[in-house]
């Protein structure tokens, strides 16, 4: 497990497959990242909810959303074990501008596990949402496998 590094820097790239939970609907969250400096990486990251509360009358549009992303890997600024990461970190979607605050250890070279808070700082819409356009605008807890290519 010494060998297990969870960010390398230039050329690292992690792609993670998880679920999402938050208020009203739960679904499926994947990410894309590749390193382009010591502590800097960019991805991409989409989001789809499968279970949407029955009074929500949310259509395909309401259920997707689909993030460019920046991370800051602290890794080695906290002087922390290398099969672990934490990178808080900004995002642009097509609902609003947020950050999130994530972690991931790996247990082997290629495999591990992630956890990330997202939450939104400026929504689009600035009228009072409908629940279906609440779905993509609150707090979302995402967590899964992480793979490292």
């Amino acid at each position: 497990m010494a060998n297990a590094q969870a960010y390398t820097g230039k050329g690292d790239t992690k792609i993670q497959i998880g679920a999402a939970i938050q208020d009203l609907a739960t679904g499926i969250n994947a990410t894309y990242d590749i390193g382009v400096g010591q502590n800097i990486s960019f991805g991409i990251a989409a989001s789809y909810l499968l279970d949407v509360n029955e009074y929500v009358d949310a259509d395909f549009g309401d259920r997707f959303d689909i993030k460019g992303r920046f991370n800051a890997n602290l890794q080695d600024v906290l002087n922390i074990c290398d099969c672990f990461d934490l990178y808080p970190g900004l995002n642009i979607s097509l609902r609003n501008f947020g950050g999130h605050l994530g972690t991931r250890y790996f247990f082997t070279d290629g495999f591990g596990l992630y956890a990330e808070g997202n939450f939104p700082l400026a929504k689009y819409n600035t009228d009072h949402l409908t629940p279906a356009e609440h779905l993509n605008n609150q707090f979302v807890l995402t967590f899964g496998a992480s793979f490292n290519f």
